[in-house]
C-alpha cells in the first residue's frame, strides 16, 4: 500500500517520520535534541502528523542514499511500526539520494530544504510572496525533474512538493522551468524597482522605520500586533507570517514612526530562500533602528541569535568580524512571562551585564506587555539622542507651528514672551532632521 502512495500526493494530516541525521565531523549550532524539535515543528507548520522523530548517526554518508543500508532498513521498520506514509529528512539530499531513498523506501521523502519551500510556498499571500516562493521552488527543482511540470503557469503557493505525477519529457521540462524563471525575474525586478521608489519616498518623509527582525516563532508579529495595534497572524507556528507589514506606531516625543514586521530567520535557511527574499530583507538595511527579538525562553537561544545575527552580517548590517551594528539595534528578550523566577533573575543580571558593554536589551514579554513602554522609550531615545535643545519666539496666532513643535519635538518648556505682539517663547529638543523641517515651514 505504501508503495502506491509514494507515487501518489500525500495530503495535510499524512503521518511523517523524521529522521535528523549528525553527519560526523560537521558541527551544528544547535544541540541533537533542540534539531529534532524543531523539525518537528517545522512538520506541524505544514499540517502533517508526526509519526516518530529521531535523529541518526552517520560515520561516513553514503553518496547514493546518505544512510548505510542498516540504517535504512531501521527507517523501514520504524515506518512500518508507526504507520508513516512520508520521510523528513532534516539535512539536505541530492536529487539522487532522494530518488534512491523514495525506491527503497517505498514512500515520498522530501529534505529540510523542500519542507522549508512547502511551508513558505503555502503561508505566501501577496503577489511579490508568492513570485519570491516560485523561483526559490523552480531554483531547488531544476535538478529534480521527477514529475510534470504542467502546473507552471500557477503563482499561488503550494507547488506539491509532496507529491505529484511522474518524470515527463525532461529537456522540456528544463525549458519550461528556464523560460519561467527568467519571468518572474523580470517581475521581481519590476517589485524591486517599486519598492525602492517607496523606500525612496519614506527617506523622504520626516518618520522613521524600526524593522523587526529574529529568529521563526521568536514573537514578532504578537510584539507588532501588541505596539501597533494590528491583526497579523501570530501563532505557536515556525513562519507564522511571510509577507513583509508595515504599520505607523506613536513614540513618545514623535509624531509617528513606521514599524515592519519580517519574515523569521531559521537556521539552514535554504539558499534558493535567501536569495529570491533579498528584496524583502532590504527593508530591514533602510530601517532607522532594527529591533531582534529572541525567545529568550527557548534554551537553544544563544544558538538561534547567531543565526539572526549571520543573516544581518551578510545583509551588510554588521560589520565583518567585529559584528558591530551599522544602525542602532535593539535586543529584545521576550516571552519572559515564560521564565521561571530563578531563570528571571539570572538573566536580568545578564542585560543588566549587556548594558555595560553598550548594548541594548530590553526584556519583556509580547503576550502581557510587560516591558513593551520600555521598548518604546528606548527606541526613542536611540532616534532622539542627536537632538539639541532650541529656543523659539512664535506669535501666538501661528497656532500650527505650536502645534507642530508640541507634535514633533520634545517641549521643555513653553512661556508668553513679554512685549506689545502676544507670541510664546517655546524651548524645545530637535533631531537635525526635525529642525531642517521646522525651519521651512
Amino acid at each position: 500500500m505504501f508503495g502506491e502512495e509514494a507515487e501518489g500526493e500525500v495530503t495535510r494530516g499524512a503521518r511523517a517520520l523524521i529522521v535528523c541525521p549528525e553527519i560526523r565531523g560537521r558541527p551544528s549550532a544547535s544541540d541533537t535534541e533542540s534539531r529534532v524539535e524543531e523539525a518537528k515543528g517545522l512538520a506541524l507548520a505544514i499540517g502533517l502528523v508526526i509519526a516518530e522523530a529521531f535523529p541518526i548517526a552517520i560515520r561516513e554518508p553514503r553518496p547514493g542514499t546518505l544512510f548505510g543500508e542498516g540504517q535504512i532498513q531501521n527507517i523501514i521498520t520504524q515506518c512500518n511500526l508507526h504507520e508513516a506514509e512520508l520521510v523528513i529528512v532534516d539535512g539536505a539530499l541530492s536529487a539522487v539520494q532522494q530518488r534512491n531513498l523514495e525506491d527503497k523506501l517505498k514512500r515520498k521523502v522530501i529534505d529540510r530544504t523542500g519542507l522549508i519551500l512547502e511551508i513558505f510556498g503555502e503561508r505566501a499571500a501577496t503577489a511579490e510572496g508568492r513570485l519570491q516562493v516560485e523561483l526559490a521552488h523552480l531554483d531547488y527543482q531544476q535538478g529534480r525533474l521527477v514529475r510534470s511540470w504542467t502546473h507552471l503557469e500557477r503563482q499561488r503557493g503550494g507547488f506539491g512538493f509532496l507529491g505529484g505525477p511522474g518524470e515527463t519529457q525532461i529537456e522540456a521540462d528544463r525549458r519550461m522551468i528556464r523560460d519561467r524563471m527568467a519571468r518572474i525575474r523580470r517581475e521581481l525586478e519590476q517589485v524591486r524597482r517599486t519598492r525602492g521608489l517607496h523606500r525612496d519616498r519614506r527617506e523622504k518623509a520626516p518618520w522613521p522605520v524600526l524593522a523587526l527582525v529574529g529568529y521563526t516563532n521568536a514573537g514578532k508579529s504578537t510584539l507588532f500586533n501588541r505596539l501597533t495595534g494590528a491583526s497579523v497572524m501570530a501563532q505557536d507556528l515556525l513562519f507564522a507570517t511571510l509577507d513583509p507589514t508595515m504599520r505607523a506606531i506613536r513614540l513618545p516625543g514623535i509624531e509617528k514612526a513606521i514599524m515592519s514586521d519580517t519574515v523569521g530567520f531559521i537556521s539552514d535557511l535554504p539558499t534558493q530562500l535567501v536569495a529570491a527574499f533579498r528584496a524583502t530583507l532590504e527593508e530591514v538595511t533602510a530601517a532607522d533602528i532594527v529591533i531582534h527579538v529572541r525567545d529568550i525562553a527557548n534554551p537553544d537561544t544563544a544558538a538561534q541569535k547567531e543565526q539572526v545575527l549571520s543573516v544581518l552580517e551578510d545583509l551588510g548590517l554588521l560589520e565583518e568580524g567585529t559584528r558591530a551594528p551599522s544602525v542602532p539595534m535593539i535586543e529584545v528578550w521576550n516571552k519572559w512571562d515564560l521564565l521561571s523566577a530563578e531563570q528571571a533573575a539570572h538573566l536580568w543580571h545578564a542585560a543588566r551585564e549587556a548594558a555595560h558593554d553598550d548594548e541594548v536589551v530590553v526584556p519583556l514579554s509580547a503576550m502581557t506587555g510587560e516591558g513593551c513602554e520600555e521598548l518604546l522609550e528606548t527606541a526613542n531615545r536611540l532616534l532622539t539622542g542627536d537632538a539639541r535643545e532650541h529656543r523659539f519666539t512664535i506669535p501666538v496666532h501661528d497656532g500650527a507651528r505650536i502645534a507642530w513643535l508640541y507634535a514633533h519635538g520634545e517641549v521643555l518648556s513653553d512661556e508668553e514672551a513679554g512685549g506689545d505682539e502676544p507670541a510664546r517663547v517655546m524651548s524645545v529638543k530637535l533631531t537635525p532632521k526635525e529642525f531642517g523641517r521646522f525651519v521651512r515651514l
